[in-house]
């Protein structure tokens, strides 16, 4: 089975503008993870599409010098789209899915407002596709993806590898026992440098509440199942610090959800991110609290009770259970644990299930984030969205502004 990564960013290769990224993801995740599947056998030929074949040199020379050079036995070969002498070719991601047969698989990482076309592309070709958090920006693109992957037969997931922190996980396993929701209430932010990370699309493609807070808003939705039901949305923001940079985007964005418990009663939600926090001990502040009927859970992801202070990077918190980049004793990748790399190979593994047979699309609804079961995150997102255009009114879910 082949494999394609289009987008060639942070996510993929951890290469920004040019160099290494300075988040804790440098060496990537679904780049170094799909390298390491190939090396297990699970794939054959690897591909990446991008939109500027000239940034092939160097993403190469990175991925060398963070992956082959740093893991023993670990090759980065792949197949590029565009050419490396083309400056730009925004359909080069086509030309690659070409080189795909049916049951080959896609991983979409790039801005947000590009995923439907994409993966829509894929789809028609039968491929199956992982696509990352938020899946699509319109909840009748997420309903037509839906649609086409039911035709085709094939997987259509969304990447939000938080469903497999063993933390997450729990909480999610304890909260079916609390009876029903009473509130939740998330807070991530990422620092003002991935501001120019993502200089290219944000505020003009996408914003950091689709961006963000589609994690927690699919954590509690995975949490609730079909015990509540989300019917109204507000949003709120605060702005400034991005425009001052000349970037038409909000700096914190807010989503108040309101809830219908089935059976009777009410809930609330709020889910906040930013993308201006300063630099601090992690690149990402990450937590929730669910309450309920009958008892709460509080989630401090971001600080594991472990930190490490050095010379050259001063003092950080770690988290190896996301992606272990350390070499083990043999000079080997050993991040095949962390929650970052098995949300990717579960896809693969769920990928190569159905191509023999052996499962059915459907049998993966409960195990995976499946376009048919997270058709209301991307409600509550694009609300969120319709709100903020409309000065913070309410967005009733079934009705609109």
């Amino acid at each position: 089975m082949k494999a394609l990564m289009v987008g060639t960013g942070e996510y993929t290769t951890g290469f920004v503008n040019g160099q290494e990224s300075a988040s804790d993801k440098g060496a990537g995740v679904v780049g170094l993870t799909l390298f390491d599947l190939r090396r297990k056998g699970l794939l054959d030929d690897l591909l990446m599409a991008g939109t500027t074949g000239s940034k092939f040199p160097a993403i190469r020379q990175h991925l060398k010098a963070v992956i082959e050079d740093r893991y023993e036995g670990l090759s980065t070969d792949f197949h590029s789209y565009p050419a490396d002498d083309v400056m730009r070719d925004a359909e080069a991601y086509l030309e690659a899915l070409d080189q795909l047969n049916a049951g080959d698989c896609v991983t979409i990482f790039t801005p947000d407002d590009s995923h439907f076309t994409i993966a829509m592309a894929a789809i028609e070709r039968g491929c199956h596709v992982l696509i990352a958090k938020p899946l699509v920006q319109k909840t009748s693109d997420h309903e037509a993806l839906i649609t086409a992957a039911r035709e085709k037969g094939v997987l259509c997931v969304m990447e939000v590898h938080k469903r497999w922190d063993p933390i997450y996980a729990d909480a999610r396993d304890r909260a079916k026992h609390l009876g029903n929701l009473s509130h939740f209430s998330a807070y991530m932010s990422q620092p003002k440098s991935q501001l120019e990370t993502f200089r290219a699309w944000a505020g003009k493609g996408s914003d950091i509440s689709y961006y963000l807070n589609a994690h927690h808003v699919d954590m509690l939705m995975w949490m609730v199942g079909e015990s509540a039901r989300p019917i109204a949305v507000t949003a709120l923001a605060a702005s400034g610090v991005a425009e001052k940079k000349g970037m038409p985007t909000e700096d914190s964005i807010s989503l108040c959800v309101q809830f219908q418990i089935v059976g009777g009663g009410r809930a609330s939600a709020v889910f906040t991110s930013s993308w201006i926090a300063p630099q601090s001990d992690v690149h990402s502040q990450q937590s929730f609290f669910y309450q309920a009927e009958k008892g709460e859970v509080r989630v401090d992801q971001a600080h594991r009770g472990y930190s490490v202070a050095t010379d050259e990077a001063g003092y950080s918190s770690p988290n190896p259970l996301f992606m272990k980049y350390t070499p083990d004793a043999e000079g080997r990748f050993a991040g095949q644990s962390g929650y970052g790399y098995r949300s990717i190979e579960e896809f693969i593994k769920a990928a190569h299930s159905v191509n023999n047979g052996t499962t059915d699309v459907d049998d993966w609804s409960q195990r995976l984030a499946t376009a048919s079961t997270t058709l209301q995150v991307t409600k509550i997102l694009e609300a969120g969205r319709a709100s903020l255009d409309a000065g913070g009114a309410v967005v009733n879910l079934s009705s609109g502004v």
